[in-house]
């Protein structure tokens, strides 16, 4: 990704995040991910980690109109229990799709054009709150004005996530 690029979308995150009323200082890094498909616009996820220790994560995560974070799970590393996570929905709208009952036809987001194989539809509007067990198939994306949700987890290992697309990576890389 382009680093004009990262710094616009980057600002853009903080406008929602202010937005929504959540205070984010300045020192405080968001990350861009592009999942290395440079199309961040499309599938791609803004966050702000707050805290990720031996027991605990909290983050923001903001999503763009339309924009998705790809089908993935977090899987047990180090001996060390998966990730369980809670999304509040805290601004917009979230489609977030999970193992269960589904079937893509019936979805109300967009699909992707990245592999999806989980169709189980959960709308999240403010306030709103969904717990995603370890080792869970999912992927969200963003309604119509984009959606800022707040997670809170046990520890966070994204770099071990794995993606059922397989052209997808966690980690971004910025070019000048």
């Amino acid at each position: 990704m382009k680093k004009e690029v990262y710094e616009k979308m980057e600002a853009r995150a903080r406008e929602y995040l202010k937005n929504a009323g959540i205070v984010v200082r300045p020192d405080e890094e968001i990350e861009v991910s592009d999942f290395g498909l440079d199309n961040v616009e499309v599938i791609g996820l803004q966050l702000c980690v707050y805290v990720n220790t031996e027991r605990v994560c909290a983050k923001e995560m903001v999503l763009f109109p339309g924009q998705t974070c790809p089908e993935h799970k977090h899987v047990m590393t180090d001996g060390k229990q998966a990730k369980e996570e809670t999304f509040r929905c805290r601004s917009g709208k979230v489609y977030l799709y999970v193992e269960g009952e589904g079937k893509k036809e019936d979805i109300h987001g967009t699909l992707p054009p990245m592999e999806t194989s989980v169709y189980h539809e959960i709308i999240l509007n403010p306030g709103e709150q969904y717990t995603i067990m370890p080792e869970t198939w999912h992927w969200f994306q963003a309604g119509p004005e984009g959606a800022v949700i707040s997670e809170f987890s046990t520890k966070s290992t994204d770099h071990t996530d794995i993606f059922t697309d397989k052209r997808l990576v966690r980690q971004t890389v910025i070019d000048n």
